[in-house]
Order: C-alpha cells, then structure tokens, then sequence
C-alpha cells in the first residue's frame, strides 16, 4: 500500500519523444511537458485501493455546476444517419429543462446559429464514459479548471446516442468503434471557429473512441493534441479480466450492464421503431458482457462480444497516433486494467506519453476534501500546450522518425487492425 494515500507517479514513452517548439524559441518534448504539468498525486488515504477510490464515485456526487447548452445535430454519416446531443458549455443560467440533466437547457436556434467566431479561444472537446454524460463530476471536475475566471477556453461534450436523455432517432446506439460523431464535431468546430486551436479529452469508453478517432485520421486529424483518461484500451482483456474474478464480475459488470439496461430501456419505443433487437433478450440481461451479446453484436453485426471487443479496441491504433497525446491510468484501476495498457506500443510512438498512478481507481483519484487528482494533469497539460507550445510547428514527420514498423514484406496498418503483405 502506497504511503499514506500518496501515490507513485510512472512515465512510459518513446526513448525519442516527439520535439516540441516553443513560443520562445527554445525546444522540449513530449515527454518533458507531460511530466511538468502533473503534480504529486496525494490521494485520501481512507480510499487506500481501486475497488475503494471506485466505488466512492456512487457516494461522492457533488461537483462543479457546469451549466450547458445543448445543440441536436443531424448525423452526416451516409451509413449511421441519425441525431445526437452536443453539450456546449456556458454562462450560468436559470431556465434548465426539466427533461435534460441539470442546469442543461437547450439552444435557442437563433442564438446557435450566431455562435460561429473568428476568435482565437482554445477549445476542448469532450468524450464521456459508458452511459454517461455531460452531467458526470468526473467530467466537470475536469473540465471547471479550464471554465474558471481568466482561462477563456470553450467547451463542448459529445454525449453518445441515447446518454444525457438524448434520443435515439436511428437504429443505432454507440460503441467504441463509433467514432463518426466526434469527428463530425471536430470539423464542424474547424469550420465554425476557424482560428481556434481544436483540443480532445476522452474518459473510459468516450477515451477509447477519441484514441480510435485520433488513429484513423492520423496526421490529418484537425486536433493539436487529445487526452485520454482511464482509458480500457483493450476491451477483450479487460472484459475477461473482470469476470475472472468475483468482485469483477458481481459489481463492474452487473453494475454497467444494469446501467446499459436502463439506458436502453428508457429508450423502449426508438428501439423497437429502429432496430431488430430482441426485447425480451434484453430485459434478461444482467452483466455488460451479456448486454453487449444481445445489443451491440446484433446491431453492428459481430457474431459475437468478443469479436466487437477485438475490432473496436483501441491497443493497436495508438501506433497510428500523430498528434501529441498524453494518456493517464491508474495501475489498480478495476476496470480498465493495467494488463490491457499497450505499453510497448506507447514506447514506440513518439506521439504518445502514458502517465500511470499506483492508485486512482477508475476515473476516481479522490484527494482529501473531495477533489480529484485527475482534473490537474489534464488542465495543467492543455494550458501548457495553449500558453508555451508553438502549435503550428507540430509536424507528423517531427524529429525524422520513421513509424512503419520493422524492414520486412508486410506492414501492420494499426488504425484497421491489419498486416498487409507489400510484395507477392
């Protein structure tokens, strides 16, 4: 047990991490302004484990008041077509809507469409966890930093279909292969604010779907940098990792699959409008493995759970990473477990950097008095970014590194999961 709740603070990166310039001219790397935007991580010593700082999370429900405004935006995918909510954050009002969460009303639609600026603010785009939403304290505890007097950053959440008491309006929910929506906002937000620099942040499932997204747009992903936080990375291993165990499989997966079950069963008539799924099969599931059986294998059409877990993991698609990325766990993380890190893959990219905590749990971090750890190396990292990093001399091929893989007649494509064979 960590000392007193103090945690120890580890760094896996490339041994030649990707150079940074800086407005004064001078250079560092990734690495380097990873490790100086992260502070000590002093925990509540009375939360001394994952299972602990986790499950404090259903008993500490205060947090920041972050107000929102919410935007419905048609899907343009030609395949996935459909609407989602998009959480704007804003000023302090007092017409919240009774049907969304709190202190969330809806855009007026002449005020949205004067929202377009040629401002130079920062802004962050948001991912949420499994079920969850704009509304969580994880998230706002993050994101306040950012919000607070002086910072002047812009904030939105991308919640998933269905999450925050959006409706479903296609015959689709989401996954973590899902990434369509995000990078539908992402270049709306390009062509909405020209001059803003355009940052992500992803917590759990929603930092498994920004990994994927960031990997599958490679170097011409419109983001300067993204932040994945607790995220499961290989959703098979860490899917086997809790039903081996008691604890794993009677409290993790019972507690997200019943929480998946509500979701979807306060969604009862769009599903049956929508979608061909089973409804007495779904009302006896009980774990998330089983949900994920009955839901997300009939949906997108894998033949089984595992064969979705593959496919949308995103252990592999951190090598086609070619933006600044700095990922945060925690090693006794219950969940998203440390086994499923792809710590080998994370040495061999100079994009990326994973800071890892001995204690935090999963999307926890509980400091004394009730903070949470998590919000400081994710502000201080972005606010680095934002005030000392020349944004505009990050270039995919920095430093002359060659990410191929190794000299031989095959290359792996890690964004499709795929060893391709260069010479027959």
């Amino acid at each position: 047990m960590d000392w007193f709740g103090r945690a120890k603070i580890s760094f896996t990166s490339s041994p030649t991490p990707l150079v940074l310039e800086k407005k004064d001219g001078s250079r560092t790397d990734l690495r380097k302004v990873c490790e100086e935007a992260t502070p000590p991580c002093q925990l509540n010593p009375l939360l001394f484990n994952g299972h602990l700082q986790t499950m404090w999370t259903a008993v500490n429900t205060e947090g920041p008041k972050i107000y929102y405004r919410r935007k419905i935006f048609d899907a343009n995918h030609k395949t996935y077509n459909g609407t989602f909510a998009v959480d704007f954050a804003v000023d302090p009002h007092d017409n919240a809507d009774e049907t969304l969460p709190p202190r969330t009303a809806y855009y007026a639609e002449e005020d949205f469409v004067k929202i377009a600026s040629d401002d130079s603010r920062p802004m962050l785009i948001v991912l949420h966890g499994l079920s969850g939403g704009s509304h969580e304290v994880y998230l706002r505890h993050a994101i306040e930093p950012l919000l607070a007097d002086g910072e002047n950053w812009a904030v939105c959440v991308v919640n998933s279909r269905g999450c925050a008491n959006s409706a479903i309006t296609s015959g689709v929910l989401f996954n973590a292969r899902a990434t369509w929506d995000v990078r539908q906002i992402v270049n709306w937000a390009r062509e909405t604010f020209p001059n803003r620099p355009l940052f992500g942040v992803g917590f759990s499932l929603g930092a498994c779907i920004l990994t994927n997204y960031v990997a599958e747009d490679g170097s011409a992903c419109p983001l300067k940098a993204a932040v994945a936080v607790g995220n499961p990375f290989n959703l098979e291993v860490s899917s086997k990792a809790l039903l081996r165990t008691f604890f794993g499989k009677e409290v993790y997966q019972r507690v997200m699959g019943t929480n998946m079950n509500k979701l979807i069963n306060s969604h009862k008539e769009s599903i049956l409008k929508h979608t061909n799924l089973e409804w007495d099969r779904i009302n006896n599931v009980t774990y998330l493995y089983e949900f994920d059986r009955a839901v997300q294998t009939v949906t997108w059409g894998y033949p089984t759970e595992d064969a979705y877990y593959r496919d949308a993991s995103c252990a592999d698609a951190v090598m086609a990473i070619r933006i600044p990325f700095f990922a945060i766990s925690a090693a006794d993380d219950p969940i998203a477990v440390d086994e499923a890190v792809p710590k080998e893959e994370i040495k061999q990219n100079p994009y990326t950097v994973l800071c890892s905590t001995s204690l935090g749990g999963h999307l926890s971090w509980f400091e004394i008095g009730g903070g949470r750890w998590h919000a400081k190396p994710i502000s201080n990292f972005l606010k680095h970014m934002v005030s000392d990093i020349k944004l505009d001399s990050i270039r995919p091929t920095t430093n002359g590194h060659t990410l191929d893989g190794p000299k031989a007649r095959t290359r792996f494509e890690p964004a499709r999961r795929k060893l391709d064979i260069l010479d027959t």
